[in-house]
């Protein structure tokens, strides 16, 4: 048996695992994820070193923000600005001496859908992270597709309102308007006139009240996430697609997202009769990192 680390570096935390070929995750852990590049390469190599006292590590899978080459280099880090212009991959096998995979996080999800999610059975379809904002991974004919500069699949980025001329056109993309946080959160609070709420669940209970804003904000948030989902159909024709990020766990989230997608299909012409993908939830959600990261490094061996 050969066993891996799966490291899935976020924001806030660094999720990690030990995993063996078959995709089972024998532990797991997290830690706290420092603003400073240096210090999570420190922790990295922390990590290894405890799982390699306990196993022989055949190589190591890594998850991480931002646009992330083949070979490894990072041309974005997220918010890990640190990582900003690093190869990635480099660094890691500098400190620990086993050969590491470095992969995107929305690409890593994407092959963990494949290999043990919802995705098994399809060979070309969409992971769509809603979170704070919108990225995602995008599979045709088995393969990851990176396009010519690295960033395909950032469907965040497309514009879905209307644009000002005089508007920052980053407040007009998905992420700003279809995203957990950019977009609903936000529009709640901006409209609502009451304290800060942080949590989406809180704006459903208060929908669920009839609250004029709420709904405002819900509906505002459909939109603009099917709007993107529509494109992205006609534009790449998925099996399927599937929806992560810790808002696709509510049934009320995909009931009115399914909803609004009717919508708005039902009055367009052009599409009204076109058979589209099913939308449904990403199965592995918060261990999708960890196990795409090693599915990558797997599939680096072969």
């Amino acid at each position: 048996m050969k066993y891996y680390i799966g490291l899935d570096i976020g924001g806030t935390t660094i999720k990690y695992g030990l995993v063996d070929e078959t995709g089972k995750i024998l532990e797991k852990d997290a830690v706290k994820t420092s603003i400073k590049g240096e210090e999570i390469l420190k922790n990295i190599a922390t990590i290894v070193d405890k799982f390699k006292a306990e196993k022989n590590i055949t190589a190591i899978g890594v998850s991480a923000p931002g646009i992330v080459q083949k070979d490894g280099f990072m041309t974005t880090g997220g918010a890990i600005k640190d990582f900003f212009g690093i190869n990635l991959k480099q660094e890691i096998e500098k400190r620990t001496n086993i050969t590491t995979t470095v992969e995107n996080d929305a690409n890593a999800a994407a092959f963990a859908e494949q290999w043990k999610g919802n995705a098994v059975g399809f060979h070309s379809y969409y992971c769509m992270v809603v979170g704070t904002g919108i990225g995602g991974g995008l599979v045709i004919n088995d393969q990851i597709y990176r396009g010519g500069h690295g960033m395909a699949g950032e469907f965040g980025m497309m514009s879905v309102m209307d644009v000002n001329d005089d508007q920052d056109l980053q407040l007009n993309s998905l992420s700003f308007t279809g995203a957990t946080v950019f977009g609903l959160l936000n529009y709640y609070n901006k409209h609502s006139g009451k304290p800060k709420v942080t949590d989406a669940r809180v704006v459903y209970d208060l929908a669920d009240k009839q609250d004029k804003v709420a709904l405002e904000s819900l509906d505002f948030f459909y939109t603009a996430l099917a709007k993107g989902i529509i494109n992205l159909m006609v534009a790449i024709d998925p099996e399927i697609v599937l929806i992560g990020g810790g808002i696709s766990a509510n049934p009320k989230f995909l009931d009115g997202l399914h909803a609004k997608i009717a919508d708005m299909k039902s009055r367009n012409s052009d599409v009204r009769d076109l058979r589209f993908a099913e939308v449904k939830p990403a199965k592995l959600r918060n261990d999708a990192g960890i196990i795409g990261a090693v599915y990558r490094a797997i599939q680096a061996e072969k």
